[in-house]
């Protein structure tokens, strides 16, 4: 059997319609078939590949790391220089009441003991997300989703979570001193990137502040340089009490964070001790390629090109058929008239060699996402590509 065939008769399947595009290797923008085939990433696997495919000092902090050790103990026990280094470094970028970093492996983790943290250092259990909102697919990540259409298979989920609409000033009287914590994405992902104004964003600090609750932002997808600030609640002048990241902080690797204030986070050494376990999380590879990326980001001028490259994808896709461009730097949604209109584009883009995709709670619309380290040249071409699609 080829590689297709035994991808369909043994590794669980999501869709009855899988892309089944088969990759060999993959460098900065670009992935490669085992026939040769190139394409353009235009969604850095879903927000992940914000230093692109491979990047050379990514590779080279696993590589350093793989010649000294890999997994040595469960989190939190042993004194791991990766760990400890990316945990400074992520404190580094954040204002000095986020100076507390629990390691997991991914987003629905962060977002699991985001939850936990929230309900044991305030001694209470209600929790307001939004309407729309994606914040992972285990049962208590998914319990904080915004859409029923994923949920209602799984239910019962877990109890005391309510849905307020992203951005409305009008339901933040919700937030009660009933309210353990208010988790919303800084920048909502799979609802078709929608971007809320400072003053809501404000607005709902205020509002948490009044009634003791926690602000919990989700920057799984937003965060790492993706919206052309390293984290993307800078754009809105606030700061949240516990912050979620994953996905591109990793550069390729499984990865995620929670940050909090210590005293937050020292919730969970008592009343249970252990009160959050992870065996993988922090893995001290993850952790040295998360601090490569961190790196990378920092010092190669990424964030100040991300807008100017925002602006030349609007500039470019232009077409009667293209009905509006959201984004919030090259986090971006290109508005169709319908599912049935954009699949065909979509499925046409990848044949003549570019990857995008839509969102889960957004079909008509396509997902532009790409590596930042993506150049103009390189955006003219694809665009290029999108409009012939499109045509």
């Amino acid at each position: 059997m080829n590689n297709r065939q035994l991808f369909l008769n043994h590794l669980a399947q999501t869709t009855d319609f899988p892309l089944m595009i088969e990759i060999e290797r993959a460098e900065g923008i670009y992935m490669y078939g085992p026939d040769g085939k190139r394409y353009i990433d235009l969604i850095s696997g879903i927000g992940v590949s914000n230093v692109g495919h491979r990047h050379p000092q990514v590779l080279n902090a696993i590589q350093e790391q793989l010649d000294k050790y890999l997994h040595l103990m469960v989190y939190g026990e042993y004194v791991q220089s990766p760990q400890v280094q990316l945990a400074q470094a992520l404190c580094q970028t954040l204002p000095d009441t986020l100076n507390n970093v629990y390691l997991v492996n991914s987003g629905s983790e962060a977002v699991e003991g985001a939850l936990k943290l929230a309900k044991r250092y305030t001694n209470r259990r209600e929790i307001i997300s939004c309407i729309n909102a994606y914040h992972g697919s285990s049962h208590g990540s998914l319990s904080v989703g915004g859409n029923e259409v994923f949920k209602r298979a799984y239910r019962p989920l877990l109890p005391g979570i309510s849905n307020i609409l992203y951005g409305s000033y009008y339901q933040l009287d919700q937030i009660t001193e009933q309210t353990a914590a208010v988790i919303i994405e800084t920048i909502q992902g799979e609802a078709g990137i929608r971007v809320a104004c400072k003053q809501y964003f404000q607005a709902l600090r205020k509002r948490c502040d009044e009634t003791g609750t926690l602000l919990i932002l989700d920057e799984i997808q937003a965060g790492f340089g993706r919206t052309g600030k390293f984290w993307a609640f800078e754009h809105f002048e606030i700061v949240p009490d516990i912050l979620v990241c994953a996905k591109g902080m990793g550069g390729g690797m499984p990865i995620g964070a929670f940050i909090a204030n210590q005293v937050v986070m020292a919730s969970f050494k008592s009343n249970p001790l252990l009160g959050h376990i992870t065996t993988f999380g922090g893995h001290p590879v993850s952790s040295a390629a998360s601090l490569a990326t961190l790196k990378v980001i920092q010092k190669s001028n990424l964030l100040e090109q991300v807008e100017t490259k925002a602006n030349l994808f609007k500039e470019l896709l232009v077409h009667p058929k293209i009905i509006a461009i959201r984004n919030k730097g090259l986090m971006m949604a290109i508005e169709f008239e319908s599912f049935e209109v954009l699949k065909p584009i979509i499925d046409r883009a990848i044949g003549m060699g570019v990857i995008t995709d839509w969102f889960l709670f957004c079909d008509d619309s396509m997902r532009i996402a790409p590596p930042l380290v993506i150049t103009e040249e390189e955006i003219r071409e694809a665009c290029a590509i999108i409009l012939q699609a499109i045509g």
